[in-house]
């Protein structure tokens, strides 16, 4: 990264700007000024608007975007959503209507503003990528361009809750996260005395989230609110959209490519959960300086050619060997002119009873039943915390898979979303269907490549689902996660496919075993074209880093144990993101995560999932809290059981640290063809 000082604009650093809302709410907002802004000069303005505390959870970040566009002339508001950081109110939900509207009427208010040139943007990533999109679908006259990172058109299938119909874990997992991040009390020296009452009225409302979400196990109104897929002629703002093929949001890049009527461009890196001129894995690129000639463009109407540039830049990650963590990987830049792209041919292949894929259909049958801890490999669902959290050697897996090998008699390229449909006979009532595309090496490595999952109560419907009837064949179809992919000749391309993804996968509340019978995978196949004729980015730009003193380092740990005894198998997360001291305001900052997912091979129902947060904050005048976030759920065959715990402690006047708050919530929610 090249750090830059020199803008055509002196800025400043407004820390807590208030903007009040309709409803009397005061959110509290960090504002990167031009200094024209305050001498009656117009600019137009760049919103991004989270739950994440702008005062420490993004700080690290914000400093090295925000002061970059305010240095070319945008006012750069980065507001805390109601409830959270430093704003007044409570929070109920993610995405909730109040929420939505809460960001149109900031929008409205930036109108307002002597310094405003009645034009904002919107820009985030996960949760203010998701927002840019819904908002932008509410139709703002005010936000004429939008930049979404690593978000979704679809909450119910695309998002943490239910992929495929399937209960991903991560709907504990983030759940948890988030009521812990919603513990923590704004900054005293921000909001003063009224901290503690602000703090207190949070932590009683504050409310946990995996439990509402599991009142909602179909695809119903709930999951619609939100999702733009349901209505993509509602967004009219330019639409740039930017995913990487290391994290969990793959799809909505391609989607909205295809679907938006607005102008739209899209970019997709090797990239996990961050933004591109900083994530990992390497390259990273000059994303800000991309931002900017969309922001000239749609806000300022300079020509700066965007409406010229491929519809998709993919970057096509050559095939490499499996690991949990890659610093970098190798590969070129791909630029596609339109999207879909006529230069995309489809190659399929049968899958046959001798354990390969060919071209030539066959009959066979044959059973796959995966004992319930398949998928120790499979990684995080959405890597994001640069820990060892990428999918590692699948061998493991594919053991307890059912595998279909081809050997490649030339370079392959896959750029796109491979399908698989398949006939099956379900043993019982329920089942899930996991497909995984791995590249197997020489050596018998195996990678993944891709992969998509299906609850089978589900293949016909997600508002619907149905009771599978044993021993009846049903056909499904499976679409894989978009990837751009070069595997090299000689590799092998394998479909591994299993009838449990433990953990990332909540299993079934029985053994669910399937007889294949058919099979036919088609490949979204990219012509090999030479790399250097095809796209390059400018080199990554940031603004000045954050000024912080480390007080503890961040570590990672992530490990997998079975006990010799009992046969249980753990996965064993501890994510410590160390202690930090901002310098430019001296809050104290730190936090640490710790989970576990146990199961027994031979029993779904022994699957048990906990999770612990904990959150501090302190300055150096001796103010300090604490909270302790603890959570678990288990199922039976009727119910999912959940149990939620939050304590707060403070630190008084004489450094003894007192509980002030305390609460245990228990719950069951029946199971609705989960």
């Amino acid at each position: 990264m090249q750090i830059k000082t020199d803008f055509p604009h002196e800025t400043l650093d407004i820390p807590d700007m208030s903007i009040v809302l309709p409803d009397g709410c005061r959110l509290s907002a960090r504002a990167f000024m031009p200094k024209g802004a305050t001498q009656g000069h117009p600019f137009p303005a760049i919103l991004e608007f989270l739950p994440y505390r702008k005062r420490d959870g993004t700080a690290v970040r914000d400093a090295l975007t925000h002061p970059y566009f305010a240095g070319h002339g945008y006012v750069c508001l980065r507001v805390d959503m109601r409830g959270n950081g430093d704003s007044d109110g409570l929070m109920a939900d993610e995405y909730s209507p109040q929420e939505l509207q809460d960001a149109f009427d900031v929008i409205a208010w930036i109108t307002d503003q002597p310094w405003s040139n009645g034009a904002v943007g919107m820009m985030g990533i996960s949760w203010g990528g998701f927002n840019a999109l819904q908002v932008a679908a509410l139709e703002p006259k005010a936000l004429k361009a939008i930049i979404t990172l690593c978000s979704t058109v679809d909450r119910y299938h695309d998002d943490i809750h239910f992929k495929g119909g399937c209960l991903l874990n991560e709907n504990l997992g983030w759940g948890a996260t988030m009521w812990s991040y919603s513990s923590r009390p704004p900054d005293p020296a921000l909001v003063g005395n009224s901290w503690r009452k602000m703090w207190l009225e949070r932590l009683k409302a504050n409310p946990f989230l995996p439990e509402l979400w599991l009142h909602h196990q179909r695809r119903d109104a709930y999951w619609k609110h939100g999702s733009v897929v349901e209505n993509y002629a509602s967004i009219k703002a330019a639409t740039l959209a930017v995913g990487g093929w290391g994290d969990a949001y793959k799809n909505a890049v391609p989607a909205l490519l295809e679907s938006l009527s607005a102008p739209v461009k899209g970019i997709i890196g090797p990239w996990v959960h961050k933004y591109p001129h900083f994530a990992v894995p390497e390259p990273r690129i000059g994303f800000l300086q991309e931002a900017l000639r969309w922001w000239d463009r749609w806000l300022l109407g300079k020509q700066t050619d965007v409406e010229n540039d491929p519809d998709l830049r993919a970057y096509m990650m050559d095939g490499v060997r499996p690991a949990a963590w890659y610093e970098q990987r190798p590969g070129h830049w791909a630029s596609e002119r339109t999207w879909p792209s006529t230069d995309i041919s489809h190659v399929s292949y049968h899958l046959n009873g001798a354990q390969k894929l060919g071209h030539e259909v066959e009959k066979f049958e044959q059973l796959i039943a995966s004992p319930a801890h398949c998928g120790g490999a499979s990684g995080e669902y959405c890597a994001i915390w640069l820990g060892p959290e990428m999918p590692n050697d699948q061998r493991s897996d594919d053991a307890m898979s059912a595998c279909f090998d081809t050997v490649l008699d030339a370079d392959f390229a896959l750029l796109g979303a491979p399908k698989l449909r398949l006939s099956l006979v379900p043993q019982t009532d329920c089942g899930q269907i996991i497909v995984r595309l791995n590249h197997v090496h020489p050596d018998g490595a195996s990678t993944r490549v891709t992969y998509g999952v299906l609850n089978l109560t589900h293949h016909l419907s997600h508002a619907q689902p149905s009771a599978l009837v044993p021993g009846q064949a049903i056909e499904v179809e499976l679409t894989l996660d978009h990837i751009g992919y070069r595997l090299p000749k000689g590799h092998r391309l394998r479909v591994a496919i299993s009838t449990a993804y433990w953990p990332l996968l909540w299993p079934t509340p029985k053994a669910a075993p399937v007889v294949l019978t058919a099979g036919t995978l088609t490949l979204p196949k990219r012509p090999l074209t030479k790399h250097s004729a095809e796209w390059h980015f400018e080199p990554a730009e940031t603004s000045t880093p954050l000024k912080a003193t480390q007080i503890k380092p961040a570590h990672h740990i992530r490990r997998n144990e079975v006990d010799q005894r009992t046969g249980l198998v753990s996965l064993i997360i501890e994510d410590d993101f160390g202690t930090s001291h901002i310098d430019d305001h001296g809050l104290i900052s730190g936090s640490t995560a710790r989970e576990r997912w146990d199961i027994h091979p031979d029993n779904p129902i022994s699957a048990k999932g906990h999770a612990h947060w904990t959150q501090t904050n302190a300055r150096d005048n001796g103010w300090a809290v604490r909270t302790e976030a603890l959570c678990g759920m288990h199922a039976d065959e009727q119910s999912f059981h959940l149990w939620a715990e939050m304590s707060a402690f403070e630190t008084n006047p004489d450094g003894k640290e007192e509980q002030v708050f305390h609460e245990h919530q228990n719950w069951s929610v029946p199971r609705d063809f989960m």
